[in-house]
């Protein structure tokens, strides 16, 4: 797996609109987007992303329509993967932990995690 530069925020919000499209011209990319965004400014963000191996593009005359070369789940893995490196040490337990004690994980969630890992087994 080669490595994949990291993604702005706007980069990544741009990949999240693309990831749900699976190929788009820039302008319903900016018709998809939450907020008003200029065209030429996600034009550009696209082929940054284009630049860094994200994405690529069919060419249509002048126009090109983008598609994803990473899927989000390669993304989301590598993603996680970082923060648990840099955030948790790569231990799984403190990560757990952090939520568990910033409230944003229950303790039903737990045990539906606890379920699935038993299932594995």
């Amino acid at each position: 797996m080669m490595p994949l530069e990291p993604l702005t925020n706007k980069e990544e919000e741009v990949m999240q609109v693309i990831w749900h499209l699976q190929k788009a011209f820039v302008k319903e990319i900016v018709a998809a987007l939450p907020q008003e965004n200029h065209y030429n400014t996600i034009s550009t963000i696209v082929r940054n992303l284009e630049d860094k191996k994200y994405v690529s593009y069919m060419a249509y005359g002048k126009t090109h329509q983008y598609f994803p070369l990473v899927t989000k789940d390669e993304y989301t893995k590598r993603f996680m993967n970082l923060a648990m490196k840099r955030f948790f040490n790569n231990n799984y337990k403190s990560m757990v932990s952090f939520f568990a004690k910033e409230e944003k994980i229950s303790a039903s969630e737990l045990r539906e995690i606890l379920e699935i890992i038993e299932k594995k087994k």
